[in-house]
């Protein structure tokens, strides 16, 4: 998991970049972490539903209130289909020392906390001050440093946090074996969006002899063949279509070729362009 917190007054930068990076994040495999309050908070939420990634709120109010009201069918959204939680009990009101309680949480169930937008003393620089606290990783959007907003996350750089221009910045920052979970998660979700059992895939092992030898063994050099294939036959200065790739590495599927490159990305090794185009990182 990953908190995404910030200011609840964000500038339309703010927003773009909290729903942006929470959906590229929580495509990559991390669930997102946040309070469902106003503001950046909601974007972080918006953004991770939107590319249908996992997403908790932890709430600073009983979890039968809703606040901020606008927020009832994005909390309607969470109960049915992510989830809720909420140290206070059922009926408890929303009172302002209620949030910096709540903010414990968020930093204590996350790997890292991501700052984006907030003033020097605001409640998501309390809640970074309890990741570093925590012995969580800290991580922090650029701001422009005329804004008040910039206060918060520009500080933290100063004082050491990670920034964050865009998601691999933060999956570069985690411990090996996180990483490696996100890979293994990350290949499960593709084979089952191409359709693929868990029993399909076992049986595809036993025939082909690949499998965990495909998986990523290590994030050093050491990884399957398919992956090495692809990584080949990438180039530096000019994208290769998903199409065109797949006709170059022969006698791979879809969704191993989808694996890999997901396998590969999450190393830096290669980048996504638009279009599902794909390029060998220099």
């Amino acid at each position: 998991m990953l908190g995404v917190v910030g200011t609840r007054r964000p500038t339309p930068y703010g927003i773009a970049a909290a729903e942006r990076l929470a959906a590229d994040l929580a495509h990559a495999a991390l669930t997102i972490v946040s309070g469902m309050a106003r503001g950046i908070d909601t974007a972080a939420h918006r953004g991770t539903l939107n590319g249908g990634g996992d997403t908790v709120a932890v709430l600073g109010c009983g979890v039968d209130i809703i606040y901020p009201s606008e927020n009832r069918k994005r909390a309607s959204d969470l109960a049915m289909k992510r989830l809720i939680l909420s140290e206070f009990p059922m009926g408890n009101a929303v009172f302002p020392q209620n949030f910096p309680i709540r903010n414990r949480i968020i930093s204590g169930m996350s790997i890292g906390v991501l700052l984006v937008e907030g003033a020097q003393y605001s409640g998501s620089a309390i809640t970074a001050k309890l990741a570093m606290d925590h012995g969580r990783e800290v991580f922090a959007v650029p701001d422009n440093i005329i804004s008040k907003l910039s206060w918060g996350p520009n500080l933290l750089i100063k004082q050491g946090a990670k920034l964050v221009q865009d998601w691999n910045d933060v999956i570069s920052e985690l411990p090996a074996e996180s990483r490696r979970h996100l890979i293994d998660k990350g290949k499960q979700r593709i084979l089952a969006d191409a359709g693929i059992s868990g029993e399909e895939e076992t049986g595809r092992v036993a025939t082909t002899g690949e499998g965990s030898a495909s998986l990523l063994n290590s994030l050093g050099p050491e990884f399957g063949p398919i992956a090495r294939r692809t990584l080949d036959a990438l180039k530096v200065d000019s994208a290769i279509h998903l199409d065109d790739l797949l006709e170059i590495v022969q006698d791979t599927s879809t969704s191993e070729l989808i694996a890999a490159l997901f396998e590969l990305e999450m190393l830096g090794l290669v980048k996504q362009l638009a279009g599902k185009n794909f390029v060998k990182v220099w």
